[in-house]
């Protein structure tokens, strides 16, 4: 990567040659972004570690950033805060710099990238056409190749939609993985940060840093005890049947269908589900009492400062209002009991695939029917974050000579699940694990990849890490048992490094091992050929006593083979 005070004069050349002005709200000048660039670099010349240096931020205008105005998109609601939001000052302390705040729907309310005052936000590739919001700005600042990354938020789609109609990746994680405090609230329950990115990594690489819960956020939330670290296997991914994919066009589901044969073609099991379920659950946000948590979050402000507010924006917020509180209760319960159908319908995948988006209106057509283009921009995507859902929004190709999107979706945590299956659609390296509680664990029998008991790592959500081999201080031996294992033991001389496969597992994973093994196996600490120390299968040495040592021939499957001779 190039220093960070080119990276930051080159990004400067790019804003002055797109000439798109309503991207941003707030733009830091040059000579502060530089003057921060330069002290990076003699930080990084001193040794210190900083994973994200010299990454350029753009920041949506909902999200604070110390010392910038945060405005939300309504000029009268500007305030600037002391302290920058979790989210922003993890990645500035990572090593990121903020280039500024970009343009959004008002309030973070709308799919378009048309509802501000500070103007509509054209798409990047064709300005007759919308951009997507409400996080518009700070899609279109990566789409045009100014930020390296973008921080958005998602209620009903907005870190989703923009990614789909400039073919980046959009990350929306598990609600409260990543702290709202420092966010001017849309619907409290339903919000999260985003980002958006050209590749998984860089979004991947942002999402580590970010996550974590904060004091400030009481809807914060950590990585589980009993996190899923990978797809099982291959994959098996729910898609939608055709009455499902009924809102595309012919180009859209021709180019979704491609988008999961590329999944089928890497072993993935492709199944079609009825995902009307979803999609009913979806209306609640918009034309349910659900909408009440947007005027209890700004609905205050806006009755009392009509003056800069965007019409649409504030009959939305202003009519839930008058929405009693009855309405809302019973559509929570409607709420919960989707959530219950969704859990059911998706038992037994590792995700659902979905079309991100449906069409992409021109800015005359968002002008003509602002609501009705709205609504279906949000077709796949206002029902994720109801249902307490993750997504991974990645480029599919193109329908009708436009980008086209569609985006993984997982229960809440299985982040790193479908960042995994994201990758397989883009062809991207998985890339490392996300950051969480986990261990790593050596495997040396029937547990080993193609072998009886592989199931249980896998349905556990265990993670292959590598092929390695211990220190030369054990034997193995081959016990009868059924179906047979070998036998682990440490020995004090005559040893010898026997090979094994470490995967990385859940502390939850990894009790059930405990609690669910047969005698005479045991686990305990064993140290690999480099010197760490990982969890590893064992066995009681009295059970190997009269057992067949088998550690000349270096691991179980190199014996196995002998059997077959």
């Amino acid at each position: 990567m190039p220093h960070p005070t080119d990276r930051v004069r080159s990004a400067y050349r790019r804003i002055a040659g797109a000439d798109r002005p309503e991207v941003w709200i707030t733009l830091r000048p040059e000579r502060e972004t530089a003057a921060e660039a330069e002290a990076l670099e003699g930080r990084l010349a001193s040794g210190e570690d900083l994973p994200l240096a010299g990454t350029l931020l753009a920041v949506k205008d909902n999200i604070d950033v110390a010392g910038l105005p945060t405005t939300a998109g309504h000029p009268g609601y500007a305030y600037t805060p002391e302290a920058s939001a979790p989210a922003v000052r993890r990645l500035v302390d990572a090593g990121a710099i903020v280039l500024g705040k970009t343009n959004l729907d008002q309030f973070a309310t709308g799919l378009v990238g048309t509802r501000s005052p500070y103007g509509a936000v054209r798409n990047a590739f064709d300005p007759e056409r919308v951009s997507g919001g409400s996080s518009s700005g700070s899609a279109v600042a990566v789409a045009l190749g100014i930020a390296d990354i973008a921080l958005g938020t998602d209620t009903a789609g907005s870190g989703r939609v923009p990614a789909a109609l400039h073919g980046l990746v959009g990350l929306k994680p598990t609600l409260g993985l990543v702290p709202s405090t420092g966010v001017v609230p849309a619907a409290r329950p339903y919000d999260c940060v985003t980002v958006f990115s050209r590749g998984l990594a860089p979004a991947r690489a942002a999402l580590a840093v970010m996550a974590g819960p904060d004091a400030g956020d009481p809807f914060s939330r950590d990585w589980p005890a009993d996190v899923r670290l990978a797809p099982r296997g291959a994959g098996r991914v729910a898609v939608p049947t055709a009455e499902g994919l009924a809102p595309l066009g012919g180009a859209e589901r021709a180019a979704f269908r491609a988008a999961a044969d590329v999944l089928g073609a890497a072993g993935t099991e492709v199944v079609e589900v009825d995902v009307a379920p979803l999609l009913e659950a979806a209306r609640l946000l918009y034309e349910g009492a659900l909408v009440a948590e947007r005027h209890a979050a700004v609905g205050g402000f806006l009755a009392g400062h009509p003056e800069g507010a965007d019409p649409t924006v504030a009959g939305i917020i202003l009519a839930a209002g008058n929405l009693p509180a009855h309405a809302l209760a019973a559509d929570q319960h409607r709420l919960a009991a989707y959530r219950a159908t969704a859990r059911a319908l998706l038992a037994g995948f590792d995700a659902l695939l979905l079309p991100t988006t449906v069409g992409h209106p021109t800015l005359a057509e968002v002008a003509a029917d602002p609501v009705g283009a709205n609504s279906r921009l949000g077709t796949y995507t206002n029902f994720v974050n109801l249902l307490d859902m993750a997504a991974v929004a990645v480029p599919a190709g193109t329908a009708d000579g436009r980008p086209f999107g569609v985006s993984v979706v997982t229960r809440a945590f299985e982040d790193q699940v479908a960042l995994d299956l994201a990758a397989d659609i883009t062809g991207e390296e998985r890339g490392e694990v996300l950051p969480g509680p986990g261990a790593e664990l050596a495997v040396f029998g029937a547990h080993l990849r193609g072998q009886p008991l592989h199931h249980q790592l896998t349905d556990a959500g265990a993670r292959f890490v590598a092929e390695d081999a211990t220190s030369a201080d054990y034997r193995m031996v081959a016990l009868p048992t059924s179906p047979p294992k070998p036998g682990l033991l440490r020995v004090a001389e005559g040893g010898a490094s026997v090979r094994c496969e470490v995967w990385r597992i859940s502390p939850a994973g990894l009790g059930a091992f405990l609690t669910g093994l047969p005698a005479p196996m045991s686990l305990g600490s064993v140290t690999l050929a480099d010197g760490r120390e990982v969890v590893g299968f064992g066995c009681d040495p009295a059970a190997a006593e009269g057992a067949e040592d088998i550690s000349r021939h270096g691991g179980w499957l190199a014996y196995l083979e002998t059997l077959v001779g």
